[in-house]
């Protein structure tokens, strides 16, 4: 599932910040990380505290790209065959693979990299910090070698940030049309918004919501024990001008869309510059997703590895993440929606009890997926 990422800003890390520190008796320390997920000054004081090693950051714009690099890195460790060739071509010289000790996943992509083997297992023993983190947070990356949620499995990643499902409206074509402001996922239907929404080209998302809002689970199994389904997503699709992952913005700014579902990674780093914009978490729930560190396969298990991990899960550390990427935190924190600029404040923190209502879109067998993926074709005829 792509999720684009934040833009950067003055406080995201910077290309002049991506090697820190160059004695040559350091120990380096390679880490592909999502584009503008950890801020430079957060980097900086770890290599206060840690002198002895060197940060190595490669910042990448979408998920998917981290998820392909690590499929990469497994193809080359792999393949002998290049490299046999390569000895009788004169003049060609074969490339040493670097494989990065820490990657940035979303935890949507954990259950496909275990199952092709593209991660480790981390050692949770090494993190002072784990028994800090929540028990929804652990139990979110605790899977069997199917990739599937399990307590009795190993934990395969680390949250370290997370995002959500959103609403985001314009303010100014609700007032003129004298329309309360959308609160929850049933606002969608309102018939003055028929041909102004735009959705997420997503199954797992847009049959969700649906299912949300009849009160089932986005993680339902069987799509054929919910009544009236089908026709609630008919319903729904007569709303969409559009479907679209990536673009769904751009409309919306212009006008020509009055409401788009999306991901609140997408709209904190623009909600400010326009104040015709409005985000809503709807009040029955939403989807969450999360930022994690993982260790591609076979990678050596460094002691700086689990020590950077550690720093991110310091509360006071976990709060800065939080504050200066605006996003929210896995780590319990004492942020405040003041803390925030005023647009963000209905987004940023997550209430409680809303959060209490939401849910990671967890693996599906093949079977189950193959059910979403054919009603939502059949739902966009």
């Amino acid at each position: 599932m792509e999720r684009r990422s934040f833009l950067l800003g003055t406080s995201t890390l910077a290309l002049s910040q991506l090697l820190v520190g160059c004695a040559n008796n350091k120990q380096v320390l390679n880490v592909e990380i999502l584009q503008g997920s950890i801020p430079g000054q957060i980097v900086n004081q770890f290599s206060r505290l840690q002198p002895k090693v060197q940060l190595k950051f490669t910042p990448v714009e979408q998920l998917h790209d981290l998820f392909q690099q690590l499929q990469t890195w497994q193809k080359k460790t792999n393949s002998t065959d290049e490299e046999g060739w390569r000895r009788f071509v004169p003049f060609v010289k074969s490339q040493k693979v670097t494989k990065a000790d820490l990657v940035t996943l979303g935890d949507y992509w954990i259950s496909y990299a275990i199952e092709k083997k593209l991660i480790q297992p981390l050692d949770v023993t090494k993190i002072k910090q784990w028994s800090g983190l929540p028990k929804k947070w652990q139990e979110l990356v605790t899977r069997n070698d199917k990739g599937l949620v399990d307590t009795k499995g190993n934990v395969w990643a680390v949250p370290y940030r997370w995002g959500s499902t959103v609403m985001i409206y314009r303010r100014d074509k609700f007032q003129e049309l004298g329309l309360t402001p959308p609160r929850d996922w049933s606002d969608l239907w309102n018939e003055k918004l028929q041909g102004r929404i735009s959705l997420l080209n997503q199954p797992r998302e847009v049959i969700g919501l649906v299912l949300k809002k009849v009160g089932k689970s986005y993680n339902t199994e069987n799509l054929n024990t919910v009544p009236n389904l089908e026709k609630e997503l008919q319903l729904l699709n007569q709303q969409v001008k559009f479907y679209d992952s990536t673009r769904y913005l751009e409309p919306l700014l212009i006008g020509d869309t009055w409401l788009a579902v999306g991901w609140s990674s997408d709209v904190v780093s623009m909600i400010g510059r326009y104040p015709q914009l409005e985000v809503v978490v709807p009040q029955s729930g939403t989807a969450l997703s999360a930022d994690v560190w993982v260790t591609p396969a076979d990678q050596g298990k460094q002691s700086f590895l689990y020590q950077w991990i550690d720093f991110c899960l310091n509360p006071d550390v976990a709060e800065k993440i939080s504050l200066l990427t605006k996003t929210n935190s896995p780590i319990p924190t004492k942020i405040t929606a003041a803390d925030f600029q005023e647009p963000l404040r209905s987004l940023l923190p997550m209430k409680p009890e809303v959060f209490e209502k939401s849910e990671f879109l967890l693996p599906f067998s093949q079977l189950v997926t193959d059910q979403y993926e054919s009603l939502f074709a059949k739902m966009k005829g």
